[in-house]
């Protein structure tokens, strides 16, 4: 049998329907707190519940394009946007419609606007990371999940500058790895070891309009460098103990 013949005679329905559907975790830091997207799902299942944007792949739509309009349904914004695939969740029970293999995404951004509910939604807000609600399907799983490689990913790539706009402080990026990070960090070891790493970061030659809250100079700007991978890591402090 050759393959027109074999695809002429291929009936999908003799296999258990599965669907597919893509989850969006979408972090921005507001008021000096890692925030997270949630919309209160508006119909079954788990009606009222708090969940993670997302939905059901679209005919003619890939993975990466479920999520971006996922995304952009709920903020409104599709550029300055980091998005990258987090992982794939198939557990049978984990959803009471029938069998729905999830592949969530992880998106960065800063500033991002207030949300706005999609069509299955009744409400959309921005919750903190540690004053969540109770989250509907495995959603807190794939939270949990999110925001351990957000954490670790600020080790050795340079995602913090996801979360600053084009041009930044070394102090802001600073306030970025202690929001999503959970620690104070040394302003100057911190300092010292941003511009130790070979195209993190690169000078723009500017400097803020005005110096700090006590008058102080005004501080350099910088914005990200060419750099995919840090080398040295920048080590969370517990890591930095573990290795000593």
């Amino acid at each position: 049998m050759d393959e027109h013949e074999y695809l002429a005679g291929y009936d999908p329905r003799s296999y258990p329907a599965v669907a597919v559907t893509v989850d969006v975790v979408a972090l921005t830091i507001i008021g000096g707190v890692l925030h997270v997207l949630l919309v209160e799902r508006g119909e079954p299942p788990f009606l009222g519940r708090w969940a993670l944007p997302g939905g059901f792949i679209r005919p003619g739509e890939d993975l990466d394009q479920a999520a971006a309009r996922e995304l952009a349904e709920e903020t409104g914004m599709t550029d300055r946007v980091h998005i990258e695939q987090l992982a794939s969740y198939g557990a049978p029970d984990r959803d009471p419609r029938m069998r729905i293999v999830s592949v969530s995404y992880l998106a960065f951004a800063p500033d991002l606007p207030d949300p706005q509910a999609g069509s299955d939604a009744t409400d959309a807000a921005w919750y903190g990371v540690d004053r969540l609600p109770k989250l509907a399907f495995d959603h807190e799983r794939i939270l949990g999940h999110a925001l351990e490689r957000a954490r670790a990913k600020l080790e050795y790539t340079p995602l913090a500058t996801a979360f600053v706009g084009p041009r930044f402080t070394i102090s802001e990026l600073r306030r970025v790895y202690e929001t999503v990070w959970g620690v104070p960090l040394h302003a100057g070891n911190f300092h010292r070891k941003i511009l130790s790493v070979p195209g993190f970061v690169e000078s723009t030659g500017e400097t803020t309009e005005s110096g700090g809250a006590r008058g102080g100079p005004r501080a350099k700007l910088y914005r990200a460098g060419d750099a995919r991978l840090l080398h040295p890591a920048l080590l969370r402090p517990e890591r930095e103990e573990e290795i000593r």
